[in-house]
């Protein structure tokens, strides 16, 4: 499964990088907006010092406006996919960027039906948000089963990128369910590498290496 992390922070993505587990990067308006810097800024950076896909999301909620902002988008960079939500016209807007060989990231996806329109329609990415879901006492991964169930029935090859995720338990299960991406925060990042027994274990290591004798 692919790792994506979800975030405008330019430190947390470096560093996620630097970990090596990074193949790629999502953003959105709310993030950017809490890094205090411009969406150009920041939206060229992420894109430069990131060799995987990289999602910007359009604004408009109109199919002439999505298609003249995501032409804008494309200029930063090879990498961009056009992050696009899930409606009406976001499904007209992804299937004329997909034939045109644009990259689209159908976001707040909540259903299954939702999932296989943005599939015939050309979606490289389905996000389907599984946190939010949780949210509101639906289970969000029963949601991520059921589409790459529909996907594997019929052979699409848009990818199933779990969005929304909240804790290490949301990455267990899409692994499980054969999810291809998952994007994530960085917090959630580096609890996936937290075990107390490797904790307790490395602090023994460390007790014991030092009653070892050593060469003066």
């Amino acid at each position: 499964m692919k790792l994506f992390i979800d975030s405008a922070d330019i430190r947390e993505i470096q560093e996620a990088k630097d970990m090596g587990v990074l193949d790629g990067v999502t953003t959105n308006p709310s993030l950017v907006a809490k890094t205090g810097r411009t969406f150009e800024e920041v939206a060229q950076e992420i894109v430069e010092m990131v060799d995987g896909p990289v999602s910007l999301e359009v604004l408009a909620t109109d199919y002439d406006g999505m298609i003249r902002e995501a032409e804008e988008l494309m200029k930063y960079g090879d990498n961009v996919v056009i992050k696009i939500p899930l409606i009406l016209d976001g499904l007209k807007a992804t299937k004329t960027l997909s034939d045109q060989g644009i990259k689209v990231n159908n976001t707040l996806c909540f259903s299954p039906m939702q999932a296989m329109l943005a599939a015939k329609a050309g979606a490289a990415y389905i996000s389907p948000f599984v946190g939010r879901l949780d949210d509101i006492s639906q289970d969000g991964m029963e949601l991520i089963d059921t589409i790459v169930q529909i996907y594997s029935n019929y052979m699409f090859e848009t990818e199933v990128l779990v969005a929304s995720v909240r804790n290490p338990i949301h990455l267990v299960e899409s692994a499980r369910m054969g999810a291809d991406v998952a994007t994530v925060p960085f917090g959630v990042i580096k609890q996936l590498m937290k075990h107390p027994l490797t904790d307790i274990g490395l602090q023994k290591f460390l007790a014991d290496a030092k009653k070892t004798p050593q060469k003066g």
